[in-house]
């Protein structure tokens, strides 16, 4: 009987790591990065691929305080949607936190990130156009206000409504319903 619990425990973590649109996304990600793509080829992502890559990738780089991130895709749009519990994420990153800021920012809450995408030439420009926290929603002049004040000083890397080169042989990247879709230069 021990023989076929142990069975059963190992064909269950096996399956659980099986994870076929993260791998598919994961390779072609690794096509991509190592100039694979011919001249002119597309290659696209599928809703279930990105979700699944963002379903591995998001807890390694954010251990704590979020879950079940995921995207929705529209033309030209995308949403990245979690759970969040931005108390935890501080805490998680090591960073001390006011006790009384940590009262207002401890729980779980529905995150909601909306962009906008522009892209060709071998440019990219991301436009972020609303970010939602629960019942609160910032877009337009506060969005942009919070942006320049809070997340670029943390990031100064980030590029917000300014155009970046892709890179890797990339002509443009486009957003729609059914996927992303990532041309290469011709």
């Amino acid at each position: 009987m021990g023989r076929i619990l142990l069975f059963f425990a190992l064909a269950s973590v096996i399956l659980a790591a099986a994870n076929p649109e993260y791998d598919s996304a994961e390779a072609k990600l690794d096509r991509i990065a190592n100039y694979q793509l011919k001249p002119g080829e597309t290659v696209v992502f599928k809703p279930r691929e990105i979700n699944a890559w963002a379903r591995v990738v998001v807890p390694e780089n954010v251990p704590e305080g979020i879950r079940d991130p995921r995207v929705e895709l529209g033309t030209g749009t995308a949403n990245g949607l979690a759970y969040v519990d931005l108390l935890k994420m501080r805490q998680g990153q090591g960073k001390p936190v006011n006790p009384l800021i940590g009262r207002l920012i401890e729980g779980e809450r529905p995150l909601k990130i909306s962009v906008r995408l522009e892209s060709g030439g071998g440019r990219c420009t991301v436009y972020l156009t609303r970010v939602e926290l629960g019942d609160v929603s910032a877009e337009g002049m506060v969005l942009d206000f919070l942006v320049k004040t809070f997340f670029l000083p943390l990031f100064p890397s980030a590029k917000i409504g300014e155009p970046f080169d892709l890179g890797w042989n990339i002509d443009r990247v486009e957003i729609r319903p059914d996927g992303i879709r990532v041309t290469a230069k011709k």
